[in-house]
């Protein structure tokens, strides 16, 4: 993982960029038939997603490499899971790495500085969800300490069910 730093996001970023780096990290899961938002958002809804909560992204020599989105404490989406919701816990989302440069610990150190902020937040958890067909990223959140707390259905566009999981982070347990 050299010369890679972690930042907040920029409005003067490049959202296209942004959003090729999602659609190219997330295409393993298309060809799986799992349809992420992830896989083939537009631009407008990297831009939403980004205005839901921090966006931080991994920058390896002016180039954007990873970016990760956290939300809450007690973030608000009608559609999401009811743990999304609870004051005392943030979710990641839009978390991505260039395909290229996964296994490198660009995402694990995206991971933990979203970790620590949380925690900088009040939050006593941090939660993620994924599809339940996603056996690989359910078994590398759950090396990193998540736990399957729940399911939940999205409903259309996406064509899964999900896990929810959830860790701990209060000041202490990281």
């Amino acid at each position: 993982m050299q010369n890679v730093r972690i930042r907040p996001w920029v409005p003067s970023d490049d959202v296209q960029e942004l959003t090729r780096l999602l659609h190219r990290a997330y295409r393993p899961l298309l060809e799986m038939g799992l349809h992420f938002t992830a896989t083939s958002q537009p631009e407008e809804v990297t831009i939403d997603r980004i205005s839901q909560g921090e966006t931080y992204v991994a920058e390896c020599d002016g180039k954007i490499v990873g970016t990760i989105t956290l939300v809450g404490p007690g973030g608000v989406n009608r559609r999401a899971p009811a743990l999304y919701s609870d004051p005392d816990v943030c979710y990641f989302t839009q978390f991505a790495v260039e395909p290229d440069l996964q296994r490198a610990g660009i995402g694990r150190a995206l991971l933990s500085h979203v970790e620590a902020r949380a925690c900088e937040l009040g939050a006593k958890s941090i939660a993620l969800d994924t599809s339940e067909l996603a056996h690989h990223l359910i078994q590398l959140y759950e090396r990193w300490g998540y736990q399957i707390v729940a399911t939940h259905s999205w409903g259309a566009p996406v064509n899964y069910r999900s896990v929810v999981m959830a860790k701990s982070i209060e000041r202490g347990a990281l």
